[in-house]
């Protein structure tokens, strides 16, 4: 179980976010140019089995511009330097209770992909953002398939302009796991086209205070 410390991080983690966003493929930078104001607009969070990584998935809401958009960042919290993942690192915070942090683009940190993995498999249960031992009921996940097949590894990490896609190898083969990164609204609907192994669908909050309601990730073959 993952605990939710009440205490603070310095620098917080919004603050690293509007250094970062305007550095990555699918940020929309607005007309002006402005720097981003991010502000957190929902997410959820995921346990580690080991009790060693801090795993959030966080909407944040761009007010920069006269469009604000939703991005969808998966952070790892880490009590240590993640070897290889220099490139993924967003940078360090001092925790209240924890000491320093090293805060992970989640894309790259492989038990970040294996708990978002057994989350599409109903093997994972979305806790609440902010509170501790606090499932998350409206945080689903669907799979066209069943079991985990066994440990997954993080082959390539590729980056466009709405997703972050994920190439892993399971036991029984490749897949890719899509994290959409510019949050849209959509219908709770089946995927018509047979086309998807898996999904995860999550609420956030708009800037008028409305919920909305999408993917915040795919798995394809």
């Amino acid at each position: 179980m993952a605990v939710v410390h009440r205490t603070t991080m310095t620098p917080g983690k919004l603050e690293l976010l509007a250094s970062w966003l305007p550095a990555q493929p699918w940020y929309q930078s607005p007309e002006a140019a402005s720097a981003p104001q991010p502000a957190k607009a929902g997410g959820f969070r995921l346990d580690d089995p080991q009790g060693e990584v801090g795993i959030e998935f966080m909407a944040v809401t761009d007010g920069a511009g006269d469009r604000p958009v939703t991005y969808l960042v998966p952070l790892t919290y880490r009590g240590a330097p993640l070897d290889g993942a220099e490139d993924a690192l967003i940078g360090t915070s001092e925790h209240g209770v924890l000491g320093r942090r090293w805060i992970y683009d989640g894309t790259h940190d492989p038990v970040l992909v294996d708990r978002l993995y057994a989350l599409v498999l109903g093997e994972a249960e979305a806790q609440a953002q902010s509170e501790s031992d606090a499932p998350d009921p409206s945080v689903t996940g669907w799979s066209a398939g069943a079991g985990h097949p066994g440990p997954l590894a993080v082959l390539a990490v590729s980056a466009g302009p709405d997703t972050s896609d994920v190439l892993v190898q399971t036991s029984t083969g490749k897949l890719t796991i899509s994290v959409q990164h510019v949050l849209r609204p959509a219908p709770a609907e089946a995927d018509p086209a047979g086309q998807l192994l898996g999904h995860v669908t999550a609420d956030w909050t708009l800037p008028d205070g409305a919920k909305a309601r999408g993917r915040y990730a795919v798995v394809r073959a």
